[in-house]
């Protein structure tokens, strides 16, 4: 029987491997996702994530200079170190100047990771490295986030916030609304073009190169929201020719930095505190308010366009609350045996 892939032993005389620097083999793994068709937005993260280990390297272990001389401890330090000594928001453009403490998020930590091991599991692929030198280290375990959601009240309070006679305000109004009802990611709503919606079906059509996972997908959106993206429409269509729905006061297409801006602006005002204020809290609670209100697992996968159940399944935890009242309306105790027991 054949040992697992990683556990064989490698016969380093039967085999010659290249002498490669950083930046060679991090040049090599763009050049093949580029060629898988891996998305511009994900090279640019290969990019910014591989940087910020070399540059950590350069100044830890300056004597390192091939991939060959990297090993599990190398890494398993660099991951100390982000946990404990890295500066929040070093090097950030906007957020450099002022201290926001040291230690990076364990969620960040993992992604940063993540493009690590994707890095070196494709030189291990293309048998550029006798040995993959981060394969033993693991991600960091985290704990679930239960308070990734918004409640009823807050949703309510956020919505009062914009000022729908302004139209930054009812544009912001208008995506808040449209992220509820359709749980879309921010790339797929900032993305949204006039001929995506058809207006009488009320369906949004993603096209695959605009879905995260490459899959066309229809999005069902309430009479409600199709109103208020048409009205949307008519006052872009006023000023601007472009068939971009989300725009700036100056007719160009929003970014997610921005429209997430926007998001917090409206949940501090609205005293809405102790929760993230991004888009994605929306997918969240869009996901959770789906099956707390009675839509079955499959097709909400289906509606929000995760290619794994399981994927899904981190949107919706419950709470205690929650658990509590699932419990009581279904529990076979309470539906078949307490009312009919006799003493």
């Amino acid at each position: 029987m054949a040992l697992p892939k990683r556990k064989r032993r490698i016969d380093m005389a039967r085999k010659d491997y290249p002498e490669l620097t950083l930046q060679q083999a991090l040049d090599m793994v763009i050049s093949v996702k580029k060629a898988e068709g891996l998305r511009e937005r994900s090279l640019q993260d290969y990019t910014k994530d591989f940087g910020y280990f070399t540059k950590w390297l350069a100044e830890h272990h300056p004597d390192i200079q091939y991939v060959h001389e990297l090993n599990a401890g190398i890494f398993r330090d660099h991951v100390a170190w982000m946990k404990y000594d890295a500066k929040r928001y070093g090097g950030h453009k906007y957020n450099n100047n002022r201290d926001h403490g040291t230690g990076l998020s364990d969620t960040t930590i993992n992604i940063r990771l993540r493009v690590l091991k994707a890095v070196f599991n494709q030189l291990e692929r293309d048998e550029l490295i006798a040995e993959n030198p981060v394969a033993a280290v693991k991600l960091i375990r985290q704990d679930v986030d239960l308070t990734n959601c918004l409640t009823d009240d807050e949703v309510k309070a956020i919505l009062a916030q914009p000022d729908r006679r302004d139209f930054v305000g009812f544009r912001d109004y208008v995506g808040i609304v449209l992220l509820l009802d359709s749980g879309l990611r921010v790339s797929e709503l900032l993305g949204l073009r006039v001929s995506d919606v058809d207006f009488k079906t009320r369906f949004i059509e993603l096209p695959g190169d605009r879905s995260k996972n490459r899959k066309p997908r229809l999005v069902p959106i309430s009479a409600h929201t199709a109103k208020l993206l048409l009205q949307l429409v008519t006052e872009n269509r006023r000023h601007f020719t472009i068939d971009f729905v989300f725009l700036s006061v100056n007719g160009e297409p929003i970014g997610a930095n921005h429209f997430n801006k926007r998001l917090k602006h409206h949940a501090e005002k609205a005293g809405v505190s102790a929760k993230k204020y991004t888009a994605h809290v929306y997918r969240h609670t869009w996901a959770k308010s789906m099956i707390l209100n009675g839509c079955d697992p499959f097709t909400l996968q289906k509606l929000g366009g995760w290619s794994d159940i399981r994927t899904m399944r981190r949107y919706i935890q419950m709470d205690t609350k929650e658990m509590r009242d699932s419990h009581d309306s279904y529990s076979p105790v309470n539906t078949l045996v307490r009312g009919s027991t006799r003493i």
